[in-house]
């Protein structure tokens, strides 16, 4: 199991507000748009990180992780699995607290060693299903 109950609310209620959304961007037909607008709704800081960089729900875009030139709390990602545990590396090198991979999104290597690496991590399931269930 890559989603306890426990961490998952520690990471929704306790790792922080600012979250790195990795692959959004303005196209309002992928998951990430409507994820992140969620994200907002619950007070979260969401940043968008893309290759084009460009901003989205209002807040400036990065083309990497490192181009972030604030911290960060937790990396919610977007990405293809074969390239999810590059990024998760990553968010550990920029000093994140968390790192959840969204639905579909899986390598248990990178989770087993973000574990270890002493981050919080949830995998293969959205902040968007599972921030409303706290109310």
């Amino acid at each position: 199991m890559y989603a306890d109950t426990e961490t998952i609310r520690k990471i929704l209620t306790q790792s922080g507000d600012t979250w790195a959304v990795v692959g959004l961007s303005n196209n309002r037909s992928r998951a990430a748009y409507g994820v992140a607008a969620v994200l907002q709704r619950y007070g979260k800081r969401v940043v968008p990180v893309h290759p084009k960089a460009e901003p989205v729900h209002g807040e400036q875009g990065y083309a990497s992780l490192a181009d972030i030139p604030f911290p960060v709390d937790v990396v919610d990602v977007f990405v293809n699995s074969e390239v999810a545990g590059a990024v998760a590396d990553e968010a550990k090198a920029i000093g994140a607290k968390a790192v959840w991979f969204q639905l579909g999104v899986i390598d248990e290597e990178a989770y087993d060693r973000t574990r270890a690496a002493g981050l919080d991590m949830v995998m293969d399931r959205c902040p968007a299903i599972e921030i409303p269930l706290l109310d």
